[in-house]
């Protein structure tokens, strides 16, 4: 593995000592009122020697509630909630990111307590949702408005707000896997006809706007936004990936992001295309291939997700060369501390 994983790097004016990103993941941790708790803080303090700590997905607002049991950022006791993990990273010596996901269509009435929306009237084929009565089929969303859309795009900015004052040291956007931003950008869940759809420049606008919103908000330099070429996950399935992709961070190139986080779910050639577009921080998450591969082809920062699930001290083992542990699949979803809390260091 090369050294530049453990070289430090100047993201937009935050220095991260190291160039491991820990991905956002769903742990559903949270109480029943979207608020985080101790256990969270500990959990992320754990892992605070990542150079950069990206939080689970997190509601911007009621509506945008994807799963039972995740922080929302959207009200004074959430806001005030999160100040103990932002706390308790910080006080470790470590920077943390809170990933806005707005669900869209990949919701449940009996998750939110309000019909899920999206781009259009069309509901995820042959998918499932987790709900507090356990899987359910995925509903038919509620198509949005033009006006609506627009106002659902500055949501993002408002969660943005919370999250500064909460203390995180920025937010990602989820533009990723088949979720609200992604939405737009899929053709077989966006069929709208008006300025959101359509041609790639109206796929594209939601999550120009989303972003754009929150650059004004909290400023360029605290805000990434997160992609997932051509992963079709929650049957949010696209077209003209490369095009597409390259349209988007044509328009996202200007407003200065602090970073672009790409999944590795498209063919290569279409990756590496997208870092000659994209002028600034790139983050891969590398989907099976080495960190060192992906930092020899352009990426600035490499993200890992469940290998930092059952190691706390994933950046202190793969500079030392040391076995990993491997997570306990069961416990991924189940709440409570064991398989969150329970995974020990190695013994140095």
């Amino acid at each position: 593995m090369t050294n530049d994983l453990f070289s430090s790097f100047d993201l937009s004016g935050l220095r991260l000592p190291n160039r491991l990103v820990m991905a956002p993941m769903s742990r559903v941790r949270s109480n029943p009122e979207g608020l985080a708790t101790p256990s969270m803080a500990a959990y992320f303090a754990q892992r605070a020697t990542a150079g950069l700590l990206i939080s689970d997905g997190v509601q911007p607002s009621l509506q945008g509630q994807a799963n039972p049991l995740s922080a929302g950022l959207h009200n004074a006791a959430q806001v005030q909630a999160w100040k103990q993990v932002t706390g308790a990273v910080h006080t470790n010596g470590g920077r943390i990111f809170a990933q806005l996901m707005h669900s869209g269509r990949i919701s449940h009435e009996e998750t939110s307590g309000v019909q899920p929306v999206g781009p259009s009237a069309v509901a995820a084929r042959n998918t499932m949702i987790f709900t507090p009565k356990g899987l359910l089929p995925a509903p038919v969303p509620r198509a949005l408005s033009t006006s609506e859309a627009a106002a659902e795009a500055l949501v993002f900015a408002d969660a943005a707000r919370h999250a500064v004052e909460a203390g995180f040291d920025g937010v990602e956007l989820h533009g990723a896997n088949g979720y609200l931003i992604g939405q737009f950008l899929s053709s077989s869940a966006n069929h709208r006809t008006d300025v959101y759809g359509g041609s790639i420049t109206g796929r594209i606008r939601f999550a120009v706007e989303a972003v754009a919103a929150t650059v004004d908000a909290i400023g360029a330099s605290r805000v990434g936004i997160r992609l997932s070429p051509g992963a079709g996950i929650w049957d949010a399935v696209e077209e003209d990936i490369p095009q597409m992709y390259t349209a988007l961070l044509s328009e996202l190139a200007p407003l200065g992001l602090a970073y672009v986080h790409l999944v590795a779910s498209t063919h290569e050639e279409t990756l590496i295309g997208l870092r000659q577009t994209w002028p600034g921080a790139l983050i891969v998450n590398p989907a099976g291939q080495s960190a060192g591969y992906w930092l020899e082809r352009g990426a600035d920062l490499v993200s890992f997700g469940r290998a930092f699930i059952a190691n706390p001290d994933l950046v202190e083992r793969l500079r030392a060369g040391l076995p990993l542990a491997t997570a306990d699949e069961e416990t991924y979803y189940t709440g409570g501390d064991k398989g969150y809390l329970t995974y020990p260091g190695h013994a140095y």
